[in-house]
């Protein structure tokens, strides 16, 4: 006889599925409870940049192109206005100091300088008969004053002899008073005379004076009339190259045009271009290196233009000890100017990252290489090669500073 079976609750595919559900579950839990949700991007890893962090020494310093300058540049510049009627040398010559450079002509200055001349023989010829006039009435004055001598003696002498007839009275008193009124007249004629020469001697002596004074002073505009005459031809105030001579035969220029430039080659300098953002930075004094040749040569800033030109502005840097011997004029090259002390200091490489995140975050890859994850930085100052990591990073971090552009602002980046 035949005996039902019952039928077993915990079958084998009951358990299965019990069991695959229980695992689907769990795996939903993990997920949701523990799994990375943040947004991921793939990338791949050989189109990034990928930098490692590191300690070392922060210099304060800028790259900047500078251009190779004469030590000293001596402007030529017209004395007085006139054309050009002969150019000796052209640009690039080498000159010795007085060597002509151009030669001018101006015929109002030689029709000036001429009637100066005029005017000087005229003076000299009036001086010399002023001269001349005044002996000739020295000896007019002299000679009437001698006559007056004669006539008082003799009347002195008739006045002393009729004085004693008079008392003796031999002779009429009315006879004596004319004798002696005759004597006084001749001797307050003397006194006239004698005043009236003195006057005429110090009258002349004034006239020469006047005379001689404008001679000298006429003579002293000769004087600087044939200088500037003598400016016409332009020379070399030092020896040098002439660097440049902007001017041509027939051409006209004025007093005080620029014509040109001599460059002493005895020194060279450096002149760089800044960006208008250093400008309170830099200042005389400054330490600069300039390499050269495999040698790098120490610099230090002497002027500083502060005027600002399409965002740049100009500084001076001479060399401190020796100058780079081959360096020619216009040879341009980049030196690192030294803007302040050297600290030790956590340092990040330059990268286009910046750009997409203003220095305030950056992808770091994990442990395992095969991820970079999106984390907070806090940096510093910045060089030609690293910025200053002030919070964020440690040594030995690997970071992605390439550009961020194509990334999206995702949170994690999958290679």
């Amino acid at each position: 006889m035949d005996r039902k079976l019952e039928k077993k609750f915990w079958s084998k595919k009951r358990i299965m599925m019990i069991g695959g559900g229980a695992a689907i579950a769990l795996l939903l839990l993990y997920t949701l409870i523990f799994a990375d949700h943040r947004a991921t991007l793939n990338v791949e890893k050989d189109k990034i940049t990928i930098a490692t962090v590191k300690k070392g020494t922060f210099d304060v310093y800028i790259a900047v192109t500078a251009v190779v300058m004469p030590l000293k540049t001596i402007r030529l510049d017209a004395i007085e206005g006139g054309y050009v009627s002969r150019k000796y040398l052209e640009g690039g010559s080498m000159v010795k100091a007085g060597d002509s450079i151009l030669k001018l002509d101006n015929q109002h200055m030689m029709m000036d300088f001429v009637n100066h001349e005029t005017e000087i023989y005229r003076l000299r010829n009036e001086l010399q008969n002023t001269r001349l006039q005044i002996r000739q009435q020295e000896f007019t004055m002299q000679q009437a004053i001698s006559e007056l001598d004669m006539k008082i003696n003799t009347a002195k002498d008739l006045y002393d002899r009729n004085k004693q007839l008079v008392e003796e009275k031999i002779i009429a008193r009315q006879e004596f008073n004319k004798n002696k009124y005759e004597l006084e007249g001749l001797l307050r004629q003397k006194e006239i005379q004698q005043e009236s020469q003195k006057y005429q001697l110090e009258n002349a002596r004034t006239q020469i004076s006047q005379l001689e004074g404008t001679l000298a002073r006429t003579q002293q505009n000769l004087e600087l009339m044939r200088q500037n005459l003598n400016s016409l031809i332009v020379r070399a105030p030092v020896s040098g190259q002439l660097s440049s001579i902007d001017v041509e035969v027939g051409s006209s220029i004025t007093a005080g045009q620029n014509i040109g430039q001599i460059d002493d080659l005895n020194g060279f300098k450096l002149r760089a271009d800044i960006d208008e953002h250093y400008v309170s930075q830099v200042f005389p004094g400054l330490k600069a290196t300039f390499e050269f040749d495999g040698k790098t040569y120490d610099m230090v800033v002497t002027k500083v233009y502060p005027e600002v030109k399409s965002g740049r502005f100009q500084a001076d840097m001479n060399f401190e000890k020796e100058t780079p011997q081959g360096i020619r004029r216009g040879q341009s090259s980049p030196i690192r100017l030294v803007l302040g002390k050297s600290a030790e200091a956590i340092l990040l490489p330059l990268g286009g990252f910046f750009s997409d995140t203003g220095g305030n975050w950056v992808y770091v890859l994990d442990k395992s290489g095969n991820k970079a994850v999106k984390r907070n930085i806090s940096l510093g100052r910045k060089n030609p090669l690293y910025f200053e990591v002030l919070d964020g990073l440690q040594p030995g971090d690997q970071v992605i500073v390439s550009s961020y552009e194509n990334f999206g602002n995702k949170d994690v980046l999958s290679f």
